[in-house]
């Protein structure tokens, strides 16, 4: 089969999401292809480029996905819901993908174009619903650090020890706080009631007129 950047790239996210950021080699991604390492370098100059192209292809799906989100709202949606949609989907999108959220978490350092444009869409939808300028950044970079963070969690290899009844009850009497809330709702309502939780915040901010 053809070698192609396409391929390439493929080869880079399966290595990934084995071995990591540090461990992942252009050797090992020539061994998943069959080929001599040497022959990468056409097509991709060396690690570094090759993780740009890997973030810049989760991204990218990210802002597609997005977009069919944003469409598919109706047309008097409150910029609250956009943002939602905007997260919701950034976060079903980078967790398709084994280590997708280190790849997006990265993806500002190696200048991917796609990353970039999802921070872009995502700014001009608070400036559009007249966040200051001084917070749209913080904001903007809050709302995506959390969805990294989150997914992060949900794409953890970490194994959940067992509790017996003793310990989770005195953890319970410990953490009365802390543990009553643990269970109170599953991924998915805790990602979209954080999300409302973060707008809020800026729609204070928003509302106020604070600089």
């Amino acid at each position: 089969m053809k070698l192609t950047t396409d391929r390439i790239i493929d080869a880079g996210m399966t290595a990934f999401a084995e071995v990591g950021y540090q461990a992942l080699s252009m050797r090992q991604v020539a061994e998943r292809l069959d080929v001599h390492a040497g022959s990468l370098y056409y097509h991709v100059r060396n690690k570094g480029a090759l993780l740009q192209l890997m973030a810049d292809r989760v991204a990218r799906q990210a802002y597609d996905d997005g977009t069919a989100a944003l469409a598919a709202l109706p047309e008097d949606a409150d910029w609250p819901a956009r943002v939602e949609a905007q997260a919701s989907t950034l976060r079903e999108s980078i967790k398709r993908h084994p280590g997708g959220a280190i790849l997006l978490a990265d993806s500002p350092k190696v200048l991917s174009s796609g990353a970039l444009s999802v921070m872009e869409r995502l700014l001009q939808t608070l400036a559009d619903a007249g966040v200051p300028d001084p917070h749209r950044i913080i904001g903007a970079d809050a709302l995506l650090s959390y969805v990294t963070g989150f997914v992060l969690q949900e794409q953890s290899e970490s194994d959940t020890p067992d509790i017996d009844a003793a310990t989770f009850a005195d953890l319970g009497e410990r953490f009365p706080l802390t543990i009553a809330s643990a269970s109170q709702h599953g991924p998915d309502e805790t990602f979209a009631q954080s999300i409302r939780l973060l707008c809020a915040g800026i729609d204070g901010l928003r509302a106020g007129g604070q600089e």
